[in-house]
């Protein structure tokens, strides 16, 4: 429901920021602004995740690899015809994803930090109903709190071979620090990825989408978790820590996706300001949708899943 809700917005009037809560502001740039903070330094390669399967913990009803948590991922895989889903624990907090039956491996971050985590595979019974049948258990220390914002995930899937990867780069050739990166993939994406109405409305009803990053880019159009995923493999593949939020803005409680992004130096603007050492909410969506009349302040928003 998160794309056909937030079409509702959008096909209303056109969003604007003015400010986005914390130490983040956002909207069209027309005044580039300043960066500053450490020399930057691209990474050789993206930091990666993958479903090990030698290292993972077979079971009858599929297999779970914890050998990368420290790195901030499990991923899973199951055969089954049956729907399945593969949930993560850590305390109170549980995520549930979808699994596919014909064993694609799924990863999935390990994003409610250290702790003692609980992995299941659920498979469908009836209705909303589901029994488990197969788990695993894993304590988890993260080498940083970054991990699981600086690698691909189930949505926010991307390699080194990814074009979204190849423009990222391009974008970041020359740039003086991290502030200078996130306003170029800032700019990108706010002038070339068109919101698409289209797609929001067939994807009222269905649940369970998947944002592509590569098809994004190439397609040069997308809702709103799809700008969110493309902004976040960009960053990610150029070794800042961009996480992919879901969850609700006011005034109306219109679900939706946002990035938020946490950088060394800062990049201040007319319209936006990021801060040193500190995540910062970035909503291109909005800012793509280009100025005018609001449906909020660009204050309320409520999270609800990060990836």
């Amino acid at each position: 429901m998160l794309c056909g809700v937030f079409l509702l917005c959008c096909a209303a009037v056109v969003l604007a920021l003015s400010g986005c809560g914390g130490s983040g502001q956002a909207g069209a740039t027309g005044d580039e602004g300043s960066t500053d903070g450490p020399a930057y330094e691209e990474p050789a390669s993206i930091q990666p995740a993958s479903f090990d399967a030698a290292a993972a913990i077979a079971m009858p009803g599929g297999s779970i690899d914890v050998s990368h948590v420290a790195d901030g991922y499990v991923a899973a895989s199951a055969v089954n015809d049956a729907r399945l889903k593969f949930q993560v624990i850590c305390g109170e907090g549980s995520y549930n994803y979808d699994l596919p039956g014909d064993g694609t491996p799924i990863v999935c971050p390990l994003n409610m930090g250290d702790g003692a985590y609980t992995f299941r595979i659920m498979q469908n019974t009836s209705g909303n109903n589901y029994v488990e049948i197969a788990s695993a258990s894993a304590q988890v220390t993260l080498a940083s709190e970054f991990e699981p914002y600086l690698r691909p995930n189930q949505f926010c899937d991307y390699d080194d071979a990814s074009v979204c990867v190849a423009q990222a780069r391009s974008l970041a050739a020359g740039a003086a620090n991290q502030g200078d990166v996130v306003r170029s993939v800032y700019q990108w994406v706010v002038d070339n990825i068109a919101y698409d109405y289209d797609k929001a409305a067939e994807l009222v009803t269905v649940t369970g989408y998947i944002p592509d990053p590569d098809r994004t880019y190439e397609g040069r159009t997308g809702i709103c978790f799809d700008y969110a995923s493309l902004s976040a493999a960009m960053l990610r593949s150029l070794g800042i820590p961009c996480q992919v939020v879901t969850g609700y803005v006011s005034p109306d409680a219109l679900y939706h996706a946002w990035n938020m992004v946490y950088i060394d130096g800062s990049w201040v603007s007319v319209e936006f300001s990021i801060q040193p050492d500190t995540w910062t909410r970035m909503d291109l969506t909005f800012a793509a949708a280009g100025a005018g009349d609001t449906t909020g302040d660009g204050t309320g928003y409520t999270d609800r899943y990060r990836y």
